[in-house]
């Protein structure tokens, strides 16, 4: 019995110290012709090996990032970080334009009809369309 109830506090513990990951949503500006698209197809335009949207990113430092990159594209920060830097170098690409919150994210997307950003879904809103998806 004393077992059990230390399982039940160590567990309980753990539980605490894990934070709630948020939904992630992938938007796009309300007239662009996409409508929904599958998780490889936006980790396309994310890891630059597609130019047909122009990706808007959030900060090193938002939580909805991390989570984005780990969820669409399987990849961490780093890896994310390293990917980019080497397209830019060898002249393939250029880096996402970044903006500081989904806020800015939303912004940037309605102004343009060639950019796609990820928010959370909690900010989701009219001034965007949501074409896919990250439980």
């Amino acid at each position: 019995m004393k077992q059990l109830i230390k399982a039940s506090i160590a567990t309980a513990i753990l539980a605490l110290g894990i934070p709630a990951m948020a939904e992630v949503v992938v938007v796009v500006n309300p007239k662009a012709a996409e409508s929904s698209l599958t998780k490889d197809q936006v980790a396309q335009f994310f890891l630059g090996k597609s130019t047909a949207m122009t990706p808007v990113d959030q900060p090193d430092s938002a939580p909805v990032r991390a989570e984005f990159y780990k969820k669409v594209t399987d990849k961490d920060a780093s890896q994310v970080k390293a990917l980019w830097s080497k397209l830019v170098f060898t002249g393939k690409a250029t880096m996402p334009k970044e903006v500081g919150d989904s806020a800015a994210v939303k912004k940037a997307v309605a102004a343009d009809p060639k950019a796609i950003g990820y928010i959370e879904k909690s900010a989701a809103d009219a001034s965007v369309k949501v074409i896919y998806s990250a439980p």
